[in-house]
């Protein structure tokens, strides 16, 4: 699979890369068996990126995948997990928190070092806590040689850029952005020169928007709001029309792009993630891929977004 190189971090990552939420259960009842499986065909089918978080599954995510790990030598993986979500509104940022959490994760994963630590959903969080305490502790842990880089995650994009500018040069390295860059929103594109130049390397995650580029639609939970959701039905619909896999067409799209490093895709199923690597490495089909983005351009980049007040960003749509 190709590679590309993560920011400034030294890391070539596989184009697609493993997001092992599924491994908890998040969407799914899962069995664990199958879901070791899956991480083993993904490793041997050219992925070498996972992430995970102690949040997914209650823990159980990071389990499940270091059960996997254990029977995979280290140096075919680079693994990333999250430090500061832990349970549905439990968020803790604090220095003894993320430090405590990283021990709890390297525990968990049967590993003593992980490659990325990111502060979780930074959100739903005091970005001058994130500043001026979360990323002096994980730069504590980078000296220490317990993590090798350090990356921050969320929804708006505002807060990327509100947390870059504000700590040293190199202190954030990688940022995980998920719903921004799909075939019905390219939001995140506009923050890639910026993040070129700040050399930090890009994590892109749900290219099918959380199922809204899916034949199953969205989970009852998804925040999208009712025009957005008809709005990718239809692109859905077409794409059933014509015998095509919007999904194929989704993670396709998202892994051209030479400014993105990487793209997630979740799945605890073997088979799922044979036919995602598949599609990642078959041309696109253009024809296709022109005549979706035109039906999807009524609702071209309108989003949703979530977090304190101070840090959602505007609403489009």
């Amino acid at each position: 699979m190709h590679r590309r190189r993560l920011g400034n971090t030294g890391l070539d990552v596989s184009i697609l890369s493993f997001g092992a939420s599924s491994l908890g259960g998040v969407f799914r009842t899962t069995d664990d068996a199958e879901s070791i499986r899956t991480v083993h065909t993904a490793v041997d089918l050219g992925i070498n990126f996972i992430d995970v978080s102690p949040y997914y599954g209650a823990t159980r995510a990071e389990t499940v995948l270091g059960k996997a790990l254990r029977e995979i030598p280290r140096d075919r993986y680079f693994l990333a997990t999250k430090a500061g979500q832990y349970g549905e509104g439990e968020f803790d940022f604090s220095a003894a928190r993320v430090t405590r959490s990283l021990d709890e994760s390297c525990a968990r994963l049967g590993v003593d070092y992980i490659d990325l630590l990111q502060c979780h959903d930074i959100e739903f969080a005091s970005l001058d806590q994130i500043v001026t305490e979360t990323i002096p502790a994980l730069l504590q842990l980078k000296q220490a040689g317990r993590i090798g880089h350090i990356g921050i995650t969320g929804l708006p994009l505002k807060i990327f850029p509100a947390v870059i500018d504000r700590v040293a040069p190199g202190a954030v390295e990688t940022v995980l952005s998920f719903c921004h860059y799909e075939l019905n929103d390219s939001s995140l594109e506009s923050l890639l020169p910026y993040f070129e130049q700040k050399r930090v390397g890009v994590i892109n995650a749900s290219p099918i928007g959380m199922g809204l580029l899916t034949p199953r639609g969205v989970p009852s939970w998804h925040p999208a709001p009712p025009a957005l959701v008809a709005g990718a039905r239809r692109a859905v619909e077409f794409c059933q029309s014509v015998g095509a896999d919007i999904v194929k067409l989704a993670i396709q799209f998202a892994v051209a792009h030479p400014g993105i490093a990487t793209t997630l895709v979740g799945s605890a199923s073997s088979e799922n993630i044979r036919r995602n690597i598949a599609y990642a490495s078959e041309p696109v089909d253009r024809e296709l891929l022109a005549r979706v983005l035109e039906i999807l351009q009524p609702i071209h980049n309108h989003n949703f977004t979530r977090g304190r007040p101070e840090n959602r960003d505007p609403i489009i749509g």
